[in-house]
């Protein structure tokens, strides 16, 4: 099996402030457009209930225009810091891009994680199609595994 990094999620209590503090910090620069969802496929893909989020995406520095992002999330409904869950305070997920997502999914089952919520496909408006699921380490910590339908025209850093 083939990855590559994509992005780093963190889910805020607050995403505006947590943004500018990377922004102003360590030089990451916003990438339009800044995503409200409250989309049925977010609740299939996460396994989380009524799940609406809003945030965006960070431009990690050193990378250039196609590298890797700093996603900024914040959910509703919002959990305190317990178990891994994917709309939880702190970091949400690492995310590979792969070729086959189901392969993908069997092979982090085989080596002891487990599935998160279902494998989604969806048209993202201005983005593209995305296949993609969350699973997890055998830790608990989870993973998104992404295939974009074209995967030389997106950096996976996308939604």
């Amino acid at each position: 099996m083939q990855a590559r990094f994509c992005h780093v999620n963190l889910i805020a209590r607050d995403w505006k402030k947590l943004a500018e503090f990377y922004q102003q910090v360590f030089g990451c620069t916003a990438v339009p457009p800044e995503r409200h969802i409250e989309e049925p496929w977010l609740q299939d893909s996460t396994g989380v209930p009524g799940a609406q989020l809003r945030g965006m995406h960070l431009r990690l520095p050193g990378y250039g225009a196609n590298g890797p992002t700093i996603e900024i999330f914040e959910y509703q409904p919002m959990l305190e810091r317990t178990a891994s869950a994917p709309n939880q305070p702190g970091l949400g997920h690492l995310a590979f891009a792969v070729q086959d997502v189901h392969a993908a999914q069997a092979a982090v089952l085989d080596a002891g994680g487990s599935a998160v919520g279902e494998i989604v496909s969806v048209e993202i408006a201005g983005a593209g199609a995305l296949t993609f699921a969350y699973v997890t380490d055998p830790e608990g910590n989870i993973v998104e595994i992404q295939r974009w339908a074209d995967q030389s025209a997106n950096s996976g850093s996308k939604p």
